[in-house]
């Protein structure tokens, strides 16, 4: 399962630069993981400040 990224988020970009598959991208308030991309490797969850990542 993809994983994905709360109402928490708050843009940080810690995410962004972990994904080893690129598949985070900007949405209108928080960042959003493309789940066909995803390859759940948890990275992105790893490194996020507030814990808003989180598995489907």
């Amino acid at each position: 399962m993809a994983h994905v990224i709360s109402d928490q988020c708050i843009m940080c970009g810690a995410c962004v630069d972990e994904c080893p598959v690129g598949c985070i991208s900007d949405g209108d308030t928080t960042y959003i993981i493309d789940p066909d991309a995803c390859i759940d490797c948890g990275a992105c969850a790893a490194v996020c400040p507030v814990g808003a990542i989180d598995q489907e």
